[in-house]
């Protein structure tokens, strides 16, 4: 019974000390990238890099096809961070080929949502702020200089 209870000790402080870091940081990684399905925030990035700084010879569907193999590929290692969260290495997987953040197109990064909670000008009843942030690419800023 003595070995229980102090095998237990020792566990629960090793618990104690580490805590849950990596794989709640695995995990939420996981459900981020997983979450590019709604976003498609890599493919709309590359279609924007790839209008922009390539040659006039290079057409808009270059774009599409490499926005979309990064997005399925940051999809796929979502779904394998959020499977295999309890597993030791915590690292981020695959960042050779799929930013660890996920991507925006540099013409527009979000923001918070624009309401009560985090406007400050709630007094005179003018905020600022995304005016649909929900909608993927809506840019529409009020107030914004």
């Amino acid at each position: 019974m003595r070995k229980l209870i102090f095998l237990f000790t020792i566990a629960a402080t090793a618990v104690g000390i580490t805590g849950c870091t990596g794989p709640q940081q695995k995990l939420s990684r996981g459900f981020s990238n997983t979450c590019e399905v709604i976003r498609w925030g890599d493919m709309r990035r590359e279609v924007e890099q790839n209008t922009v700084f390539s040659a006039p010879d290079v057409n808009y569907s270059y774009g599409v096809v490499h926005g979309f193999c990064k997005s399925m590929s940051r999809i796929g290692i979502g779904i394998y961070e959020m499977v295999t969260f309890p597993i030791p290495s915590y690292d981020p997987v695959c960042t050779n080929c799929v930013a660890i953040n996920p991507q925006y197109p540099d013409s527009y990064q979000p923001g918070l949502i624009s309401g009560s909670t985090f406007d400050t000008d709630t007094y005179t009843g003018f905020s600022g702020g995304a005016v649909a942030p929900f909608l993927p690419g809506c840019r529409f800023q009020i107030f914004d200089y």
